[in-house]
Parts: C-alpha cells; structure tokens; sequence
C-alpha cells in the first residue's frame, strides 16, 4: 500500500483483488460497511446508516469492546459517481473526544483489469497529529476491507 501525506492532508492507494463494483458496494452498502469499516478487528460496527444521495447523510458507531467506548462518525454526501467515486464529509459526533471538526474523504475506484485500484484522500485535518491518527485508522480499515476479498 502506497500512503502519501502533506500537512493537512492524507492520501491511501492499495490494489484490491475485486470488481471495483463489489468495491463501491462495500463502502455504499450497510451490511458490507459493518464488516470492515473500522480500525481493527477490536472494533464492532454497532451502527451504520446510510443515506446515498448528494446530500444525504451515513453514521457509523464503532464499539471498541476492550474500553466499551462507541466512536460515531458522521457526514453528508457531496458526490456520488456509482462505481466510480464517493466524496463525503467527515466529523466525529464528539469532536471533543476524538477529533479535529468537519474534514473531507474522497475515495476513487479505478479498474485495473479486474482488480480496483483504491485511492482514498482525506483533507483539511487542522494539524498533522489528526491526519496522523486518522491515518492510522485508514490504514487500519483498509487492510481489513482488502481481507474481505482475499
């Protein structure tokens, strides 16, 4: 997996062996988002809604069962392009807790001969130590949506 950072911004790219249909479904589809949307495998998606429209908007509760904590992260839909793109806003409903306000998570779906190549950028963290710790838990969730599809 290849991961570039700037100061205020992130960017992920992995080869992921599938369609990149059955990947755009996996981050559009709440039964497929539950299995892998999360840091690590000490993490339960209690809670994921989703509302696909421009415009519309997702939730997702990740349960960390060691501390009990539940993290609830929440945006709007800014692009939908099936297959193709998602662009999405990002904020932590506790942003005193767990993170740095409203940012942005583009997520691109690229065919390479019937694998996808996966690029996911996320911006506008107001410091490098909240791209850090979201980049952390990026890594995290891609490596576990990749394990889906092995």
């Amino acid at each position: 997996m290849e991961t570039k950072t700037q100061e205020t911004s992130l960017t992920l790219t992995r080869i992921i062996h599938a369609p990149k249909e059955e990947l755009y479904r996996a981050w559009t589809q709440p039964e497929v988002l539950k299995q892998w949307c999360a840091p690590s495998d000490e993490f339960e998606n209690t809670i994921v809604e989703v509302d696909l429209r421009v415009g519309g908007a997702y939730r997702i509760g990740m349960h960390h069962r060691p501390t009990g904590k539940v993290h609830m992260a929440r945006g709007r839909y800014r692009e939908i392009r099936p297959n193709e793109k998602l662009v999405f806003t990002w904020a932590w409903e506790d942003p005193s807790q767990d993170g740095p306000g409203e940012t942005l998570v583009t997520i691109e779906f690229l065919d390479r001969g019937g694998k996808t190549e996966l690029r996911l950028t996320h911006e506008l963290f107001p410091d490098r130590a909240a791209r850090d710790n979201h980049e952390q838990g990026w890594t995290g969730c891609v490596t576990r949506l990749t394990n889906l599809f092995l």
